[in-house]
């Protein structure tokens, strides 16, 4: 397989060095002072606002506000519950409204001031087959052409769980008529068979020259021939196709079949960035079918498990970045890329993070994927399976710092007593563990990260006025155990199947968490934490567990070992990183230059989402919001609050 742009990190790396004196004061592209228009913040989901008003300084005075409930609360019964919801959204805030979605694909206009409801859409998905219910935000878009007053002049546009692009008026909550059929593009067309369930939209569409562009989430390890992972750009104001990016290979002859794009290619269900200016769309992609054999993909993963950069005009690739060749361990890339000015020797270079399920840390060159930090390929361990595809190397970054050791040995294994520890081992000396990226076995390889990941869907967030990038992770392991087509069908008919059968994969597999006994990671703690890294040297400023083990472990067993978290984390003017994201139920505020814990408020349920804030445009007041309704999967409290934080009406007054 070609290697993306390995010999071009040499040339660019003395950049580095006469970037670690400059400031990083004007870099930045950020947002109006005082609104949040975009899922991240600004287009390049930089999850950063200039608002200051909160502060170190008053930050432990913060209160609510005002708490709005969406009534849409979701059967989470366990994991063999048909829908697992999980409630992600961060909202937008635009001329004094808030709009968010929530797990089943209503949309919510709310006073952003008050929290009272202006408008409610229900969208009423169908859920036939198994869903997990989520949706992390939607988009906003303004015609330039149409006269005020015009019904849906400003309208918001949401991908659902069941495969429709909706289109709604901004002031009424009302389905565009004009916009597909009825305020509806159904996105299963073209695709072929799709079961239902297995094809979803759970990311926010990229608004750019009057496109709507979107990916989605094909359901792992169902099929071989599972739906295309297409991108799509849907005119904003009717609903019509204006170009699809095919992810094949250069070259590929489209093999016969129902379906208007090549089945069985990678999809990009995470959320999408755009360069307005240069016209761009970043698309992280996930894997080919299936997740841990790749002995029947045909060469379907050259764009998997990569960074790449499309044509906003045409769909066409600008350039790609691959981050795991031939992944064979879901290490796809699940992270919002994140846009931020680099400065150069001769003046600011445009960039792009990618955070990764592998923990590390890709900053590239955004209009020409070139890596600002050099890219080393090195060797990692072997495999024996028939048939595997696997390749000899794989792209490690030098800077930054990576976000965990992903070598585990003996004395990396833990457990709260020396029994749970025992059984811990145990577990590890039967498993195949030669560090990150040994090949899935027959005998079952541990996964460390996790399949999972260290990163996720929460990305990181960039301070562009201190030079800093924020990022939080995960730390715990998995198993999965490759399984022979005859061995699993033998257990199929026993009625002890594996977990994923693929019954067209010569192949099946079990995959778990890498858990004790007594339900802890066997990894020793912290197991998540937060990061401050210096954009300029990649050095890490500070890091420090995130999370105590309070809702998962008894009292008095309520402990600061950092715990697993899912979201992302805001960053202020103030000084400050807000998050939630962890199992503990509470939403925290961080010095942002010392890592030291300022505030925490306790949230109604699980904050798997992440914060957004904005000032009111009445009372000129900051606000910081949260969605608080717990996650099925981390096994979360669940619940269906949207909670605003402010400060008391006398701090306020008084700050500066």
């Amino acid at each position: 397989m070609e290697r993306m742009m390995q010999t071009l990190a040499v040339t660019v790396a003395p950049l580095l060095i006469a970037a670690m004196s400059l400031s990083f004061d004007a870099l930045g592209a950020g947002v109006d002072e005082g609104s949040w228009p975009h899922y991240g913040g600004d287009e390049g989901g930089q999850r950063y606002s200039p608002l200051s008003d909160i502060s170190t300084g008053n930050v432990a005075e913060l209160e609510i506000a005002w708490e709005y409930h969406t009534g849409d609360l979701v059967d989470g019964a366990g994991l063999a519950s048909m829908k697992l919801p999980a409630f992600e959204a961060t909202p937008l805030e635009i001329e004094g409204l808030l709009y968010a979605c929530t797990p089943r694909n209503h949309v919510v206009a709310l006073e952003a001031e008050t929290g009272r409801e202006r408008w409610v859409y229900r969208h009423q998905p169908v859920e036939t087959g198994h869903y997990v219910m989520t949706c992390r935000g939607v988009s906003y878009h303004r015609s330039q052409t149409d006269p005020e007053g015009m019904a849906c002049k400003s309208r918001i546009l949401m991908g659902t769980v069941d495969a429709y692009l909706v289109a709604l008026d901004a002031k009424t909550g009302e389905r565009c008529e004009k916009f597909g059929q009825n305020g509806k593009v159904d996105l299963r067309e073209g695709l072929g068979s799709v079961t239902p369930g297995h094809y979803k939209v759970m990311s926010p569409p990229a608004i750019i020259n009057n496109v709507a562009v979107v990916g989605a989430l094909v359901e792992d390890n169902q099929t071989l021939d599972s739906p295309p992972g297409v991108i799509r750009a849907f005119d904003v104001a009717t609903g019509e196709l204006r170009w699809a990016w095919d992810p094949v290979p250069p070259g590929w002859k489209k093999q016969p079949g129902s379906s208007r794009w090549q089945r069985g290619t990678p999809n990009a269900w995470s959320v999408f960035s755009i360069d307005t200016e240069n016209n761009l769309v970043f698309v992280p992609t996930g894997n080919a079918a299936p997740d841990f054999y790749s002995g029947a993909r045909n060469g379907l993963d050259y764009h998997a498990s990569s960074l790449v950069a499309l044509d906003a005009r045409t769909g066409e690739v600008r350039w790609h970045f691959q981050t795991v060749h031939h992944d064979i361990w879901d290490y796809d890339v699940p992270a919002q890329p994140v846009l931020f000015d680099y400065p150069g020797k001769d003046g600011p270079i445009p960039a792009v993070a990618q955070a990764t399920k592998q923990g590390f840390i890709f900053i590239l060159n955004r209009i020409t994927g070139e890596p600002l930090f050099p890219v080393e390929e090195k060797a990692f361990p072997s495999s024996s399976i028939a048939g595997m595809v696997l390749s000899d190397t794989q792209p490690v970054p030098s800077k930054p710092d990576p976000l965990l050791n992903a070598s585990l040995s003996e004395d990396d294994i833990w457990g709260f007593t020396p029994w749970d520890r025992g059984k811990c081992l145990d577990e590890y000396r039967r498993h195949r563990s030669e560090g990150l990226f040994t090949p899935p076995s027959e005998q079952g390889t541990i996964l460390y990260p996790a399949h999972t990941g260290a990163s996720n869907w929460g990305s990181v967030a960039i301070d562009p006025g201190r030079g800093l990038l924020l990022a939080n992770y995960t730390r715990v392991a998995s198993i999965v155990t490759l399984i022979p087509r005859r061995r699993a069908d033998q257990m199929i008919a026993s009625g002890k199947g594996p977990v994923y059968p693929i019954p067209d994969s010569s192949y099946a597999f079990d995959l778990r968490l890498f858990l004790s006994p007594l339900g802890a990671p066997c990894t020793a703690p912290p197991w998540g934490g937060l990061r401050a890294i210096d954009l300029a040297s990649g050095d890490t400023v500070w890091d420090r567990p995130l999370g105590t083990t309070r809702d998962v472990a008894p009292f008095p067993l309520w402990l600061e070992l950092g715990v697993p978290n899912q979201g992302g984390a805001l960053v202020t003017g103030g000084g400050l990183t807000f998050i939630g994201a962890t199992t503990d139920n509470f939403i925290r505020a961080f010095d942002t230059e010392t890592g030291d814990e300022v505030w925490k408020h306790r949230l109604p349920a699980g904050g798997q989402a992440t914060p957004m804030t904005y000032r009111g445009a009445e009372d000129g007041r900051q606000y910081v919001v949260i969605s608080a309704g717990g996650h099925a999967y981390l096994g979360t409290d669940l619940g269906d609050s949207i909670v605003a934080f402010r400060l008391p009406a006398s701090v306020h007054q008084s700050s500066p």
